[in-house]
């Protein structure tokens, strides 16, 4: 019972079967081959040795005992005590035979995870008995997700672990498996687990494209647009190679399509060191109708219109212009868009500096952002105090 390799053996055997003969010796390939017959007629089954192969230095391919040798090995006690012609009194029956072959016929399928034992390793790939009709076979390119020396190291011989059948039997009844498809699984769960948590990533820059860069995070490829590229450089191929720190803006399994913002990431670790109060400089960006964009350290903040000044005016182009260096009070940030606001409004000492002498607002920004904390601390307290009043007046009143 097994295989052999040898084609006429194999033929030899079929004429047999096909005559209705009862050879000495039979060759059970899989149950396809078994005429009860010529089986009840056994007085022993045997799993058939491993073929040799001529050549020196030649190597036997790894053979898995599968379904004919499995119902062979629980049911020889059986067949050495059946008679020559079935009956009612045999140890091994018609029933007793298509019972042991139900069990033992195992069906496989692309998509079934399995647990299969390591034969064999060489340069192509593993050879895995997972119970078929022969050994499944591991290709090098399918051991890992990353890239390997060696195979060894992630299989060994005589390993037992799971693997993923990715293509059913072929015409030698071999099975193609994969280690690299289940760690794509993984990662590609990881992806959606860290999005929903919101998480901070490291990714490695691999290329660049005129929409922005592309980038591998957990051994998946994703793509960062221009607009949430948080770093400042005029050539972004200096870029490959360098680890940037991510966010997740969109994870799409099925299309294969993972999107990542830079700048949420870069704004989340400033914005943990800003207070609202804080005083910064910048640089103007961009000058837009309602207002002005100003680069804080990674960052854009919006210098609203309403914020620039307290007095009237016609144009920001007349009070600030691109590449301005100028300090700026954080008056709020919104941490899940990575938005902040800011004023120079109120660091003027007096309304309207900021038109009429701008150096100065920036000399005293300081001292009059540390008076702006001091008024909101008040503030907050009096609020406080109210509030503890007119608990204490409540309870009084019940």
């Amino acid at each position: 019972v097994g295989f052999v390799d040898v084609a006429h053996r194999r033929r030899s055997c079929e004429t047999c079967f096909v005559a209705d003969i009862a050879p000495a010796k039979q060759h059970l390939h899989d149950r396809r081959d078994v005429r009860m017959a010529s089986l009840l007629a056994c007085k022993r089954l045997v799993p058939c040795p491993a073929p040799r192969v001529r050549g020196a230095g030649a190597k036997a391919k790894p053979r898995a005992r599968g379904t004919a040798v499995a119902v062979a090995q629980e049911a020889s006690s059986d067949a050495s005590s059946a008679s020559t012609a079935p009956s009612d009194d045999d140890g091994f029956t018609y029933e007793r035979f298509q019972e042991l072959l139900d069990k033992f016929d195992f069906k496989f399928k692309a998509g079934d995870k399995v647990t299969g034992h390591v034969l064999r390793i060489d340069n192509r790939g593993a050879y895995v008995d997972i119970g078929a009709k022969s050994a499944a076979f591991v290709p090098t390119h399918e051991v890992s997700i990353g890239s390997l020396a060696r195979i060894d190291e992630i299989l060994r011989e005589g390993q037992n672990r799971e693997f993923l059948i990715v293509r059913d039997d072929d015409p030698d009844g071999q099975m193609l498996l994969s280690l690299r498809k289940m760690e794509y699984d993984v990662a590609w769960r990881r992806a959606k687990q860290m999005m929903e948590e919101d998480a901070t990533v490291h990714g490695k820059v691999v290329n660049v494209n005129r929409g922005g860069l592309l980038v591998e995070v957990e051994h998946l490829r994703g793509f960062i647009p221009s607009s949430h590229i948080g770093v400042r450089i005029a050539n972004r191929e200096k870029l490959i190679g360098e680890e940037l720190a991510l966010k997740f803006l969109e994870v799409d399994e099925e299309n294969t399509r993972l999107v990542f913002s830079n700048r949420r990431a870069i704004a989340e670790r400033q914005l943990k060191s800003f207070q609202v109060g804080d005083v910064v400089e910048g640089i103007v960006q961009a000058i837009k109708p309602y207002g002005a964009f100003v680069d804080i350290g990674g960052i854009n903040g919006l210098l609203h219109i309403s914020q620039v000044t307290h007095d009237m005016f016609t144009s920001l182009e007349s009070v600030l212009g691109e590449g301005d260096k100028i300090k700026v009070m954080v008056i709020s940030y919104d941490k899940e868009r990575g938005r902040v606001s800011l004023s120079t409004k109120k660091l003027e000492p007096t309304p309207g500096d900021m038109l009429r002498n701008p150096t100065l607002v920036f000399e005293k920004a300081e001292e009059m952002a540390a008076s702006f904390r001091k008024r909101i601390a008040e503030a907050e307290e009096a609020a406080r105090e109210q509030e503890a009043r007119m608990a204490e007046e409540l309870k009084k009143q019940e």
